[in-house]
């Protein structure tokens, strides 16, 4: 019987276990896929603790997991564009998607290219339309300048990149472990903690167009006192001043629809003009300890399941 994570009640980690399961039947327009790799983000353990529960209700038992890339086992009645044996990148919106079998509805899935590895194509769906739709949101042109808070994470490391392929001059607030990585990617690091705003406007003596905040702890606010407009100001992380200030709150659905989003990045991806740094790689019996050190908040791009 095929293996998938499982949880019977909101709580920590410890409610995670991996089971066996039956083995899922794909219906008219599914696709069945054995999952090569599975990226794990940080929603997922908010879901899972209860905390956004007015807007995530679950079911219990319930599934986890919304990344994912594999091959095709069986596709199911009227899918045409897959077959079995074909390597696909894509997503689960049924909280799924860390198991070793998974049903994917068909439009929720695109070819892989064979440059992509496993472990990155597992890990692109939330992180790159999240940041697809953040850096689309400030309405980035070539000779902007634009911050980003949280600059190193799965959705940052990407936003950096996007955003300097749009032309924009990118200040990127990170740990120094991570500053080497930043600059070899356009951008111009810059340390969190005391005096941040100042090393900003040292970095950007004309002034900050668009600001984009991955991280939250009061980077609206400092946005705003460095003069960029509400409208250029976008947030996942700060709902709150969101709300306060009238600023964006773009990412996910916002970006447009997800396939053409992953095709694109994937394409990147295989040429070289796009990096997704992997973290570290679990196998999927040790799901416990891959969103442990997930919710430490100190992860230099993704977390990655191996079933």
């Amino acid at each position: 019987m095929p293996k998938a994570v499982r949880y019977d009640e909101f709580g920590g980690i410890d409610v995670l276990r991996v089971e066996d399961v039956e083995r899922p039947v794909p219906g008219s327009g599914e696709v069945l896929v054995r999952v090569k790799a599975t990226g794990i983000v940080i929603s997922e353990s908010s879901i899972r603790t209860g905390a956004v529960a007015n807007i995530f209700p679950s079911t219990f038992p319930s599934g986890q997991g919304s990344d994912l890339a594999g091959v095709v086992e069986e596709v199911g009645e009227g899918v045409v564009g897959f077959t079995a044996g074909d390597e696909v990148i894509g997503f689960s919106d049924r909280r799924s998607a860390q198991a070793e079998l998974v049903v994917v509805d068909a439009e929720h899935l695109t070819p892989k290219p064979n440059e992509v590895p496993w472990d990155v194509a597992g890990a692109l769906y939330v992180v790159g339309v999240t940041a697809t739709g953040a850096v689309r949101s400030v309405n980035l042109k070539p000779g902007d300048t634009a911050v980003i808070a949280g600059a190193a994470g799965g959705v940052g490391s990407l936003a950096v990149q996007l955003a300097h392929r749009a032309g924009a001059t990118v200040i990127a607030l990170a740990s120094e472990t991570n500053h080497d990585w930043l600059k070899r990617h356009g951008a111009i690091p810059i340390a969190y903690g005391e005096g941040v705003g100042d090393r900003i406007r040292d970095a950007a003596p004309q002034g900050v167009d668009a600001f984009i905040d991955l991280h939250g702890g009061g980077y609206v606010d400092l946005a705003l006192e460095l003069e960029v407009v509400p409208e250029r100001i976008d947030t996942i992380a700060d709902y709150a001043a969101a709300a306060k200030y009238g600023v964006q709150t773009h990412g996910g659905a916002e970006a447009g629809p997800a396939v053409p989003i992953l095709a694109e990045l994937a394409g990147l991806i295989a040429h070289g003009e796009l990096e997704l740094p992997i973290a570290k790689i679990y196998p999927l019996d040790q799901v416990r300890e891959a969103y442990k050190e997930l919710e430490l908040r100190h992860t230099h791009g993704k977390i990655v399941l191996i079933p």
